[in-house]
């Protein structure tokens, strides 16, 4: 008579072996999940945390105390989805009669001199299968602050929000809470009225937005 290999207690082992192997792989996954939805994968940047550039340029200084409009040096943001960092020879319209001896700057005037462009850092870098379009938001009444926040108050720019999915679909489905009068579009510290929600959506109106659809995957994953 043949003994048995297994005792009767192995069929439990079993069965605990395989939902232990199961809930790990589900945990696993899960965690994978959470790391791509994490704002640190999603930018590759820290929110909080200022990026250093070539040239310590303060916003706080320029955007705040001077008050230079965010349009003098990001000019093509009302025309195009790219938000646009400004060349050498805008800096140098200032800066060819201002600050001229300042050590900060001389990496400026050097790619002044030769030509050669400036590197800057991305701050608010977004995965590649993410597509923003600055041009959209800015020309229907969505202002610089709601996604880069107080910069005027900066001296080195960092990013604000986490700018995970969760968040822009915050504002997709419900635009009527952030988009604000045109002439509002670059003002720091706008306060909102009571009655944001009904002048928002009648601004949607004004300005012909269409909201049919913007959360739909395609509007921003093309």
């Amino acid at each position: 008579m043949s003994q048995q290999l297994f005792k009767p207690g192995a069929n439990t082992i079993a069965k605990l072996s395989l939902l232990t192997g199961a809930l790990l792989a589900a945990l696993g996954l899960g965690m994978l999940l959470l790391r791509n939805w994490s704002p640190f994968v999603i930018t590759g940047n820290y929110a909080g945390i200022a990026v250093a550039q070539p040239v310590r340029f303060s916003h706080e200084l320029h955007s705040g105390t001077l008050n230079i409009s965010c349009m003098y040096c990001h000019q093509v943001a009302e025309v195009s989805s790219y938000g646009g960092i400004p060349d050498t020879h805008t800096c140098m319209s200032c800066h060819s009669q201002i600050a001229t001896y300042s050590e900060l700057l001389q990496p400026v005037r050097d790619s002044y001199a030769d030509g050669t462009p400036l590197t800057w850092l991305k701050v608010h870098d977004l995965a590649d299968h993410v597509y923003f379009n600055h041009s959209v938001h800015v020309q229907n009444g969505f202002a610089c602050e709601t996604c880069h926040g107080r910069v005027d108050e900066m001296p080195q720019v960092w990013q604000q929000q986490k700018m995970s999915m969760g968040w822009c679909l915050g504002c997709h489905t419900a635009p009527e809470n952030f988009i604000r009068p045109l002439e509002d579009r670059y003002t720091f510290g706008w306060v909102a009225p009571e009655n944001q929600v009904e002048v928002g959506r009648q601004l949607l109106q004004d300005y012909q937005v269409d909201t049919e659809g913007l959360a739909n995957c395609s509007v921003c994953h093309r």
